[in-house]
């Protein structure tokens, strides 16, 4: 991977060649350093919810990875926290609001689990300035029609704030991934404010086909389309024109730092698409996130 000066540089083109002021990121992950800690050592072990060798791209002290993001021109991201137990949620909640108070470039993160409070804490954040949410579906291990988190997607979908949610089933299936648990939550819940991360990988065509149908749902491009994705799970070709008609719902994620490749590739992977226009780039690395993430949206 090229010095930081260099992918610095390589990252300005991309954004400054399509006009744009920067790019907003929906997709990055900021956590206690213990929690990241361990989710390294996860990743370093290859396990079953990773399925194969991951090397760790961005692998630096916090504040290191706040400054990357900033000369790379990132104006905005997002510090995805997630549990996969009981009794943390709340407590991961309480530690983002504190770094998005530190990080004003940060979009205020919350989370969630199905637990008898979790209406309680969320209320709680969103009363505190959330303006993203995360859901991971595949290492919480949760259904997401679960009773307990009534009230969880009542209040977003009341308050409008979109939530990242790992719903699909890459790199490995889940007890509770796929399309079918997000279909029965949007007819329940038809005005939530989905981000499905990973396009959904592997259930592109699912996913796209859902989006089209809820004009709130969008996808973000985490990982997609780069290299290291398409050896095993490639996006279809023949769903590329379905992708530019979707093209203002779209948003660049990157999965910064857990990426085993540069940050410049992440956006790379993206340009060079076949068929890809300026228009639907400005869109997915800026436009459409800006819109979103508005004081009036």
């Amino acid at each position: 991977m090229a010095d930081d000066d260099e992918e610095a540089a390589e990252v300005g083109r991309v954004w400054s060649a399509l006009g744009l002021p920067g790019v907003i990121d929906v997709h990055t992950h900021f956590m206690p350093k213990p929690v990241m800690d361990k989710v390294w050592r996860y990743f370093d072990s290859a396990g079953p919810l990773v399925g194969r060798e991951w090397p760790i791209a961005y692998r630096m002290v916090e504040s290191e990875r706040v400054q990357i993001l900033r000369r790379f021109g990132v104006l905005g991201f997002t510090a995805l926290v997630y549990p996969h137990k009981p009794q943390m949620a709340a407590w991961l909640n309480q530690w983002a609001a504190q770094f998005s108070r530190q990080t004003p470039d940060c979009l205020a993160t919350a989370t969630f689990y199905p637990e008898p409070d979790a209406g309680q804490y969320v209320a709680a954040a969103i009363a505190d300035g959330a303006r993203v949410f995360k859901a991971h579906i595949q290492v919480g291990r949760y259904e997401p029609n679960d009773p307990l988190l009534d009230p969880v997607w009542g209040a977003v979908e009341d308050a409008g704030i979109p939530v990242v949610i790992h719903c699909g089933s890459g790199p490995a299936p889940g007890e509770h991934t796929g399309p079918e648990p997000i279909r029965l939550l949007l007819q329940r819940y038809p005005r939530l404010r989905l981000i499905i991360a990973h396009l959904g990988m592997p259930e592109y065509v699912e996913f796209m086909d859902i989006c089209e149908k809820s004009f709130d749902v969008r996808l973000d491009t985490t990982m997609a389309f780069t290299p290291f994705v398409d050896e095993l799970m490639p996006f279809p070709s023949s769903q590329l024109n379905r992708l530019w008609d979707l093209g203002d719902r779209i948003l660049f994620g990157s999965d910064f730092p857990n990426i085993p490749y540069s940050y410049a590739d992440a956006m790379r992977s993206l340009t060079r698409l076949p068929g890809v226009d300026d228009g639907w780039l400005r869109g997915v690395f800026y436009d459409n996130a800006a819109a979103l993430f508005s004081p009036a949206s």
